[in-house]
């Protein structure tokens, strides 16, 4: 496992936009909140452009990235927007870069993707934590505050379920330790059968989502228990699914399924953590060793950075 240097006032980080494309108002809310920081802020020549569902071409998009990982000047590399597209590009990213310069990378929801490549092509320790959609909470913002801690802080961060998240109701006590990988179930469920596919033996798994219909989240936590990632888990942190509804009233809610889905694997499995598209998040390190204690509500992970 590789980690990357912990960011300081007067490091640069670069604003990429490999998927989604951003508005320009929460792309300059994420600027201001880097610069009062203390860090210098260089954002990539697509980084606000729109081409169909992206922030630019493919070929752009991933020019941007790889831009990033390449150049020795940037200490940190951060995504502006889920949505869809990483995936598309992520075979074609400079790996070898980020093992000869590990960066700091942070984004979450599509991101997921070039989180897993990374682990899987570098073994390099990354971020899931917010997009520019998420900085223009404000500087006061659990979500930024948890994000600056994560990414230049060394010490261990603990998310601590609260009752106000809709999947505290999930659990099953005990306590487990191992390497914490994961992020939106329907983009990890999109890398089954890719050479990113994560192996989650001995792992803590890390499960978010939203706008997935409850019975979309069951059919990917099947499909993800028919490829065999479910065998070999330490425990199961479970994030925020929002939104995840359904408009039929016979149909059963979402904390419904990810409790059949869940509870009956035979581990730990710790719901109401605040990570995830909920009103505020908190930013945790993956690929990093980790402790669940869902008898005690807590999740300890061990920092992304050095």
């Amino acid at each position: 496992m590789i980690r990357a240097t912990r960011l300081a006032e007067g490091d640069l980080v670069a604003l990429v936009s490999p998927s989604g494309a951003s508005e320009a108002g929460r792309i300059a809310a994420t600027v201001s909140a880097l610069e009062s920081w203390g860090l210098r802020v260089r954002l990539g020549a697509h980084a606000s452009g729109r081409h169909a569902f992206f922030a630019g071409r493919d070929d752009e998009r991933l020019a941007d990235l790889n831009d990033a990982l390449r150049d020795p000047a940037v200490r940190g590399v951060f995504c502006l927007r889920g949505g869809y597209g990483m995936q598309r590009i992520v075979d074609r990213v400079d790996f070898a870069a980020v093992r000869a310069d590990p960066k700091v990378v942070m984004g979450f929801s599509d991101v997921t993707a070039l989180h897993a490549a990374l682990w899987r092509e570098a073994a390099l320790a990354t971020v899931h934590g917010p997009t520019a959609g998420q900085f223009d909470r404000g500087p006061a913002s659990l979500t930024v505050r948890a994000a600056r801690r994560a990414v230049t802080s060394d010490e261990p961060v603990t998310v601590t379920a609260t009752a106000d998240e809709p999947t505290y109701a999930v659990r099953v006590d005990g306590v487990a330790g191992g390497t914490l990988l994961g992020g939106n179930l329907a983009m990890l469920a999109g890398t089954v059968g890719t050479p990113h596919a994560l192996d989650l033996d001995g792992a803590i798994l890390l499960l978010e989502d939203v706008e997935e219909e409850p019975y979309r989240v069951d059919r990917m936590l099947v499909h993800l228990r028919r490829a065999g990632w479910l065998t070999g888990l330490r425990g199961v942190a479970l994030g925020q699914f929002t939104n995840c509804v359904d408009t039929n009233p016979n149909y059963p809610p979402v904390i419904d399924v990810l409790r059949e889905q869940l509870t009956s694997l035979g581990v730990p499995v710790l719901g109401g953590l605040s990570i995830g598209h909920g009103a505020e998040q908190v930013a945790v390190g993956l690929g990093v060793p980790a402790r669940l204690d869902a008898t005690a509500g807590t999740l300890v992970v061990e920092p992304a950075v050095t």
